[in-house]
Order: C-alpha cells, then sequence, then structure tokens
C-alpha cells in the first residue's frame, strides 16, 4: 500500500469484512471425478457424470455446467394452445432434444436466439412462470427469476421459483354416487398408505392424499411410493388406488373416475329428498307414489311437503331406514355401488309393504336412483304386490330430465401446500414481510400462472386447482419431496418495501434475452404457452384470499 492509500483510522474499517457468498458450495468430497459436477439444488447433492442427469432427472452435466433440463415455460394471452418450438437464451448452450445430436440443436440457434426480441411487441402479454424456473435452494439466495414489468402504466414484479415442498398433499373430489371406502379408510397405491378418505361432499367423495408423514414419516418406500403417485397425479396422469375395506380406482384429473372398472357417467342432481321437490310437478298427475333411492337421504313424494303441497293422496308405503321428517329416510340399506350408492340391486328390498286400508290395486309407483340411471315402474296388484311393467313414455321422459340436470362425473385433482423458508426467502431478506403483504391484498399468488387460493390464519398455504396449471407442472426429489411453481406479483413499491431483493430485479427485456440471473442449474431455453381459458391474467390482481 502506498503512503497516499492509508486508510488507518478511518471509521467503519475495523469491522469483519462481509462473508463472501458462493453461488454453490465447496465439493464435499474432493475425490470428486473431475469431469462430475455437484448438483446444489436439492439436500440430496448428486454427484452428476457428463452427460447425465441427477436422481431428480431436472438437472443435468451439460458439458461440465450444472443445467435445468425443461425449459422454463413462459405464458402469452394471445398464443392459443402451446408452441413447442424451444428457444435458448443467450449465452446458454441448448440442450438437444432426445435423439437429437448437439449439432442440430445448436444449427436452429441463431434463428430462435434473433426471434426473442420479437417478443417484446407483446411485452404487457407476457408472464414468465415457475414452472422449469429453478429453485432458490439452500434458501439462502434470491429466487432464479425477479421480474419486472409494467402493466397498465404501473412498475410491477413478479418472483418465480420451483418450490420443494414437503408439506403438500393433493385434495381429490370424485364426482360419484357410489360407495369408495369408509371415512378415515387408508388409500393405497402399489400397497402402500399414500392417503385417506375424507368426509363425503354434495354428490362427491373426497380423498387425501400425500402429506408429510407419507413422504417423510413412513418408511423409505412409502415415502418413494408416495411422491410417485403425487406427481403423477398433479401432471393429470392417471393414477390406480385401491381403498382399505372399499373400492378399486383409476382417478386422472379432469377424467370421468373409474371405480371397481366401471367408468362413472353422472353426478347426480341433489339428494334423495332434493330430487323428490326438484320433479314432483313434473311428475304430479303421472305418478301415484315416487321413491328417490340415495345413500343419505331417500326420498318418497307423496308423505313429503313437495307432495303436501301437491295435495297428493296419501299411498300407505311403508319404508326400511330411520324416518327422519315426513318423507325422508336415512340408512335404507348399505353404502354400495348399486341404486343411488346403496349396496341393493332391487329397488323393492327398501320397501316394507303397504298400509293395506291406505293403499290401492293400481297404484302408480316410480322408483328411481338420484341420478336416473337406475330406474324402474310398478303397478301394485289386488293383493297390493308392485308388479314391474314398462315404464310410460311421459314418465319415462321426466326420469331423462333427471340425467339430464346431472352433470358429467369427473376427477378434481387439488394441490395444497405450505411456502415455507426457501419460497419466502428468495423473495425477501425478512420472510414474514410476504406473509403480511399477502394477507393485505398486496402479492398475487399463482402456481404457474394459474390462480392459488391462500388459506386463511398463519403462513402461506396455497391450493390450485392442476387442470388450471401448464402440463407437467410438478415434479420431485428424492429426499422425497414434490417441486411445483409459484410465483408472486406486486407492485414495484410493494416489493421494496417489504425488503425484496432489489439487485437482483431485471427487465423482461433481459429475461426473455438471458435467462435466470445465476449460472448454476439455470434453465437453457424457455417455451411459450397460451394462457387456459379459465384464467385471469395474473399480474396487476389481489390475490384470492381465504
Amino acid at each position: 500500500m502506498t503512503e497516499h492509500t492509508k486508510t488507518d483510522g478511518l471509521p467503519g474499517m475495523d469491522e469483519p469484512p462481509l462473508p463472501q457468498v458462493l453461488e454453490r458450495a465447496r465439493l464435499r468430497n474432493e475425490r470428486m471425478a473431475g469431469d462430475k459436477v455437484e448438483c446444489n439444488a436439492c439436500p440430496v447433492l448428486c454427484q452428476i457424470g457428463p452427460g447425465r442427469t441427477g436422481a431428480c432427472d431436472r438437472y443435468a452435466n451439460h458439458g461440465g455446467v450444472l443445467v435445468r433440463v425443461d425449459p422454463v415455460v413462459l405464458l402469452r394471452k394471445t398464443l392459443a394452445g402451446g408452441d413447442g418450438r424451444l428457444v435458448p437464451f443467450e449465452g446458454r448452450a441448448a440442450l438437444p432434444a432426445p435423439g437429437e445430436a448437439d449439432g442440430a440443436a445448436a444449427h436452429e440457434d441463431a434463428q430462435a436466439v434473433a426471434d426473442w426480441s420479437g417478443d417484446l411487441l407483446l411485452a404487457d402479454e407476457v408472464f414468465v412462470t415457475g414452472v422449469g424456473s429453478s429453485t432458490t435452494y439452500p434458501d439462502y439466495k434470491p429466487a432464479p427469476f425477479i421480474v419486472g414489468s409494467k402493466v397498465d402504466g404501473v412498475d410491477m414484479v413478479t418472483v418465480v421459483t420451483e418450490g420443494i415442498f414437503s408439506y403438500c398433499s393433493f385434495k381429490v373430489k370424485i364426482d360419484t354416487d357410489r360407495y369408495l371406502g369408509p371415512e378415515q379408510a387408508n388409500v393405497r397405491s402399489k400397497g402402500e398408505v399414500v392417503g385417506h378418505v375424507t368426509t363425503a361432499e354434495y354428490g362427491s367423495q373426497m380423498l387425501s392424499l400425500g402429506g408429510v408423514h407419507h413422504l417423510t414419516g413412513g418408511s423409505k418406500k412409502e415415502g418413494r411410493i408416495t411422491v410417485e403417485m403425487m406427481e403423477a397425479l398433479g401432471n393429470k396422469r392417471a393414477v390406480e388406488l385401491t381403498i382399505d375395506g372399499g373400492a378399486q380406482l383409476v382417478i386422472q384429473a379432469g377424467r370421468p373416475p373409474i371405480v371397481n372398472g366401471v367408468e362413472e357417467q353422472r353426478m347426480r342432481v341433489g339428494c334423495g329428498s332434493a330430487t323428490v321437490g326438484i320433479f314432483a310437478k313434473q311428475l304430479f298427475g303421472r305418478v301415484d307414489e315416487v321413491v328417490v333411492v340415495d345413500d343419505h337421504i331417500t326420498g318418497v313424494l307423496t308423505p313429503h311437503q313437495a307432495g303436501r303441497c301437491l295435495d297428493m293422496r296419501p299411498s300407505g308405503i311403508m319404508m326400511r331406514g330411520r324416518k327422519s321428517t315426513p318423507g325422508r329416510y336415512f340408512q335404507v340399506a348399505n353404502p354400495g355401488t348399486g341404486w343411488g350408492g346403496t349396496d341393493i340391486a332391487d329397488p323393492l328390498s327398501i320397501i316394507e309393504g303397504w298400509e293395506p286400508e291406505v293403499a290401492w290395486p293400481g297404484l302408480r309407483l316410480l322408483m328411481t336412483s338420484t341420478t336416473g340411471e337406475h330406474a324402474a315402474w310398478y303397478v301394485l296388484d289386488e293383493t297390493l304386490t308392485p308388479r314391474e311393467q314398462e315404464m310410460p313414455a311421459d314418465v319415462r321422459a321426466v326420469v331423462d330430465r333427471i340425467g339430464e340436470n346431472c352433470e358429467p362425473s369427473l376427477t378434481t385433482v387439488l394441490f395444497l401446500g405450505g411456502a415455507g423458508g426457501s419460497l419466502r426467502a428468495g423473495v425477501t431478506e425478512n420472510p414474514v414481510l410476504l406473509t403480511r403483504s399477502i394477507k393485505q391484498a398486496l402479492v398475487n399468488v399463482t402456481c404457474g400462472g394459474a390462480p392459488a387460493y391462500v388459506w386463511p390464519g398463519g403462513g402461506i398455504t396455497v391450493m390450485v386447482d392442476v387442470m388450471r396449471m401448464p402440463d407437467n407442472s410438478f415434479g420431485t426429489v428424492p429426499t422425497p419431496a414434490i417441486v411445483a411453481p409459484i410465483e408472486f406479483s406486486m407492485r414495484r413499491e410493494d416489493y421494496r418495501a417489504l425488503g425484496g431483493h432489489m439487485e437482483q430485479v431485471r427487465t423482461l427485456e433481459e429475461v426473455l434475452r438471458r435467462g435466470a440471473w445465476h449460472n448454476d442449474g439455470a434453465p437453457t431455453a424457455r417455451r411459450w404457452t397460451g394462457i387456459a381459458a379459465a384464467n385471469p391474467w395474473p399480474l396487476g390482481r389481489p390475490p384470492l384470499l381465504g
């Protein structure tokens, strides 16, 4: 040091220097082969050889550089469907497609990179999702994409990352009257317990699948099978499940469930009591009695309030089960896969008899299920015994209308996850401020650009319909845990106020050109897709708060 540069005695110079933050940790094993790279993207720390991927199949060693295998997915308002072409980021070698040589990929790079500037013409219609973006693990570094943009003249920031979720599950709504199994019964995949049956809802049976106790609280095999099942379900693939003491299922998001080998067709219009009330006027004058068989509430028309309001003559029918209120019966049979979600194949088995002083020969009886899939027509003979006959056309038309009012049976899959330390640290150095800003409706939370419902109470617990997310949004790490995209969008001034990583905010132009801010495990390319028709545009919107 020369004389004129001495700084002895200046205030603050005796303070210890700030620690040097490395983009990647030093090798844990100095004997690792020189052509391998160690992956820091999850706690497993795979040592990956040239041209190979890690245990998660998400990161690879490409020419001695750790890269994210999949492209980052960008949404565009005006794009109908998806654009399968991958556009490499400037300065990053594009990975060859399966079966393609490196040279073939490089041949298209120049034109693809040249095309990027045209994307800026629609910059107000571009949204960077967390799908394929890479992660913030090991939790100390900013999210890989912190994107500055403008919406209606307002400066916005979107923090984009892939989260590693241990505390996560899928809530599955299965539209069926069929009995799937008792509440709390274990749900199994490949013999391992991966969830349980939860409370039934109106016209649907509900499952809770996955969760931290199955991922990490049981055997290694249970965790592995659970995470494989969760990834397949989140990525809209079919999954086979078995319920202890119940049914065998094949479920797939957005598709009809298959129960014991039979594909479901209809979700019931209502319970037995509701169905009686809805269609009472249409059946009036055409029938003398109607029984709508239902595992929950079986409805009987003439004693029901709807029949009384129509001043219908009492039929004298005597039902099995427990009478709740006039015309409404519980427990007429056991749960099952027969009529109305019961175990019966013969509907007459729930009728104990007829009051001889009230019923009459020739009484016309319609029995149907809540979906109209099962229906039969009977007439009482001289001994008051129901005899099945061909159903009159005008009665059949009403039964068909019951079926018409039943929506198609579908399987709905909702991802439920808690955004913990690594996600929030990628947004701000003071994570609680992000939580507070979301609860104050300053930050919109999305998953792959799809709206995410934020549960009330502490923390950031989000729930999203996987059908509204881009295809193949979910991945896994072998810890085991689920990997899912998440984005936080807010005004730039609000991002600064919550202590955000302002030094890493980059323009959309730079993001489209160069990709992630870091070089360790970054995606090498981007891929465009259109936003789902049901989804609102993510920017400039408040969160879906509970």
